[in-house]
């Protein structure tokens, strides 16, 4: 059963923490749409830059503006609200194809590996998901494969005990497959339904980096076949385009799965959202709109599109 005041306090958050992207997109557009417009070349070469400027992509900003000028000329647009309904359609049937939920299967163990750069909320996400896991009546594991830097572990590990979940570690510096390994087989031993990992996240350039992360994901294959079942990115919208090249960059390597979205409430450039779904064709599966513990969410298009209306 949904509670429909929890869900109308997360719509409320998610109005609000879409505010700045507002600014930036929605509210530009209708600056520009103010009085009575011809609707001509100069204006849809402003309507350009307003998208361009929101981070929407180059992609779907040249779709739209095709799709606005066709309809024009078979006298479908006689004033400039339509452009604005026609905009908010686009949106909702870009982001309609990247809503797939993470579908979990009961009484099996399910394997999730958890990747992105530093400082994109990654271990914060991590702690929130098994946290919804956890609400949702499954047993759920932690296993801190990044074993680079002591902070990444300690942080899991106070997210393990806020949440109430078992975690596997090593010390600094260990192999991190070996803390996959153990995971593995602590979950098999114990009948887990979830194992989350989090991976190291130096820059995605790196070489070895990526290099350690196949060999991670070669592992969990090796010890569970069909393993990882889920390779989720964790993005921050704050970066605007650099999240593209980060999700590129992963999924030319290990292969992403999924996306989560966080700190959509920090940014004017939430308009990336409709870019990572324009071009990448990943299921975005949480957003995140604040510290919270229940402030990431299962992405819903129709609620984003019309927060942001």
């Amino acid at each position: 059963m949904v509670d429909n005041n929890k869900n109308d306090g997360f719509l409320k958050k998610l109005r609000k923490g879409l505010s700045n992207t507002r600014k930036g997109l929605v509210e530009s557009f209708d600056d520009l749409m103010l009085g009575e417009k011809i609707i001509d070349d100069d204006l849809f070469e402003e309507l350009e830059e307003v998208l361009i400027t929101a981070d929407v992509g180059p992609a779907f900003t040249y779709d739209l503006i095709e799709e606005m000028k066709a309809a024009v000329e078979r006298k479908e647009l006689d004033n400039p609200d339509v452009l604005r309904t026609v905009l908010k359609d686009n949106m909702m049937d870009i982001l309609k194809d990247s809503e797939a939920p993470l579908r979990i299967p009961r009484n099996k163990l399910f394997t999730i590996m958890v990747v992105g750069v530093n400082g994109t909320g990654k271990t914060t996400t991590i702690g929130k998901i098994a946290h919804r896991f956890k609400k949702g009546g499954l047993s759920v594991m932690l296993a801190a494969a990044d074993t680079f830097r002591a902070a990444a572990i300690e942080q899991l590990e106070i997210w393990s005990q806020r949440v109430d979940v078992p975690l596997i570690k090593q010390k600094m510096g260990a192999d991190p497959s070996a803390v996959v390994y153990d995971a593995i087989h602590a979950a098999k031993s114990r009948g887990t339904e979830v194992v989350i990992i989090d991976t190291a996240g130096r820059l995605h350039t790196k070489v070895n980096l990526m290099d350690e992360l196949k060999k991670t994901k070669r592992i969990m294959e090796r010890e569970l076949p069909g393993s990882p079942h889920e390779v989720l990115i964790v993005l921050d919208a704050t970066t605007g385009q650099n999240a593209i090249s980060q999700v590129k960059m992963f999924n030319e390597e290990i292969g992403v799965t999924g996306i989560a979205l966080t700190k959509l409430d920090g940014t004017a450039k939430g308009g990336i959202i409709i870019r990572i779904a324009k071009e990448l064709n990943i299921p975005i599966r949480y957003i995140g709109i604040g510290e919270g513990i229940n402030d990431l969410k299962r992405f819903k298009s129709e609620e984003f599109v019309n927060a942001l209306f």
